[in-house]
């Protein structure tokens, strides 16, 4: 289990080596030590020589790099091209229509794909992967994918009777256990080349799949690191106070902390960094706190200068982005005067004895 402090952001829409050294050396300053870095399928058919060089630029620069499956699935991020080419792997609703874009996560052409991404991404020298918020395709209603050929052939194999006759928590149960059979898959298939998996589920507050799938993962045993996003800023809550924020950041961070120490994993936490509107950057703070006081040793931001590049990004990203580094070296000074602290609590040094 890690017992470091990793604080990090992700980094995404850029492949100019020029600015790509700007940018890390200002994530470095900013107090960061991790990069999240996406690969997309278009990285893998475009610019993989230049994915190496951006791995080697970050790690020259004392980054650790994770390297996000962004969009290889279809969501979330940018759109992989898996299933205009594989049409018949789509995910496919219970009336018998195709999501658009979802490919499905028993389909063997989809599993054989993602073992290219893999390759792909150890080629370019990734060694930390970062699985990124695994989603069904939402139809009308959300437990509607996926009813494929693949799928209807396990799910009878398993219930011994059709999908169309299941009860709902039936379905709920072979989603959960097809998004977990599909990790299980892609985790042991890197793990066999040394590299560590990690990723993070989209949980709630609430029981529901998510919750589900996080306790599922974390209990894969090649499945490293599980973490979640508790963001708060949302077009939903546009006056939620400080105490709400702290509350739900920190139930929703050491729910999964506790999951993953008690299996011995470690995990990983999303500090929200887009979408923050302007005068509400100090929440950034709340947030950040309630995670650590959670237990939370790493922490990331989505995104880098305040999701700058995307529609999403903060409403004032210099502010956003200024006070998300006050943060880092706030929570790197924190982290070592507890650990001071401990060692002194424990007498793991002697401090009468002199040199």
């Amino acid at each position: 289990m890690n017992r470091t402090l990793k604080l990090g952001v992700a980094y995404h829409g850029n492949r100019i080596l020029r600015h790509v050294e700007e940018d890390m050396t200002d994530i470095v300053k900013h107090h960061m030590n991790t990069v999240v870095h996406m690969y997309t399928h278009n990285d893998m058919e475009r610019h993989p020589n230049v994915m190496k060089d951006i791995f080697s630029i970050s790690e020259d620069l004392g980054l650790e790099v994770w390297v996000d499956n962004w969009g290889i699935d279809c969501g979330p991020g940018d759109k992989s091209h898996f299933t205009a080419l594989h049409p018949e792997a789509k995910m496919v609703f219970k009336d018998g229509t195709p999501a658009p874009l979802k490919p499905c996560f028993n389909h063997p052409a989809f599993r054989s794909f993602t073992k290219e991404w893999v390759d792909a991404v150890r080629d370019a020298g990734g060694k930390i992967l970062f699985w990124d918020e695994p989603v069904f395709a939402a139809g009308k209603d959300h437990g509607d994918a996926c009813f494929c050929p693949v799928c209807q052939k396990l799910f009878e194999e398993q219930y011994n009777h059709s999908m169309t006759d299941a009860t709902e928590a039936e379905l709920h149960d072979f989603r959960i256990w097809s998004c977990t059979d599909y990790f299980r898959f892609a985790t042991d298939y890197a793990h066999q080349f040394g590299m560590t998996n990690t990723g993070c589920v989209i949980v709630s507050s609430k029981p529901g799949f998510g919750n589900d799938l996080s306790e599922a993962l974390i209990k894969l045993p090649n499945f490293d690191n599980v973490g979640c996003d508790p963001y708060w800023a949302t077009p939903k809550n546009p006056d939620i106070s400080a105490k709400e924020i702290y509350d739900k950041v920190y139930t929703k961070a050491k729910r999964i902390i506790d999951s993953d120490r008690a299996l011995g994993k470690d995990h990983n936490l999303w500090l929200q960094g887009h979408a923050i509107p302007k005068g509400r950057e100090h929440e950034l703070w709340i947030a950040a706190n309630a995670m650590y006081d959670a237990g939370a040793r790493t922490i990331l931001t989505w995104s880098f200068r305040g999701g700058e590049p995307n529609d999403y990004r903060c409403e004032c990203c210099e502010m956003a982005w200024d006070i998300t580094g006050q943060i880092m070296a706030a929570l790197q000074n924190k982290y070592f005067n507890d650990t001071v602290e401990e060692i002194r609590k424990n007498n793991l040094i002697d401090f009468n004895n002199k040199i």
